[in-house]
């Protein structure tokens, strides 16, 4: 099973940062920031992305759109610190594209100034890292 990682993160010591090298330590795949784009044909993107002020960024739209032709499926693992999830937005953007979304997401609370802090915390990494398991082994 070929595996990629891509993350959207405001800093190199934010919350997408350590969702997406919590991912890697169980796929066995490299984290790299979405400006990388995808080389070749994948058949999961773990897509690491956040909610910000109630929206996903634009790049998003834009790295999906890229890279759309080499993801068979995407996974999407995001953190936001209101609590929402950004499955739908997501979700909204890959399916015009022919991207196929997983059913299946990791959602986790991030720390954003003083709200939630210490989040994603090491409970939240060792979850994700069984919920990884679980996508790779379907």
């Amino acid at each position: 099973m070929k595996i990629a990682i891509r993350y959207l993160s405001v800093s190199e010591k934010h919350n997408g940062v350590k969702l997406a090298n919590a991912i890697s330590e169980v796929a066995g795949a490299e984290a790299l920031p979405i400006d990388k784009p995808l080389e070749e044909e994948v058949d999961v993107l773990f897509f690491v992305n956040a909610m910000y002020a109630f929206s996903i960024d634009k790049r998003i739209d834009e790295f999906i759109g890229k890279n759309a032709p080499n993801i068979k499926l995407l996974v999407n693992v995001n953190s936001s610190c209101s609590g929402l999830s950004t499955f739908k937005k997501v979700k909204k953007v890959a399916v015009p594209y022919g991207v196929q979304v997983s059913e299946k997401e990791y959602h986790t609370k991030g720390s954003f100034k003083f709200l939630n802090k210490n989040r994603p915390n090491e409970d939240d990494l060792n979850r994700l890292k069984e919920f990884v398991k679980g996508v790779i082994a379907e």
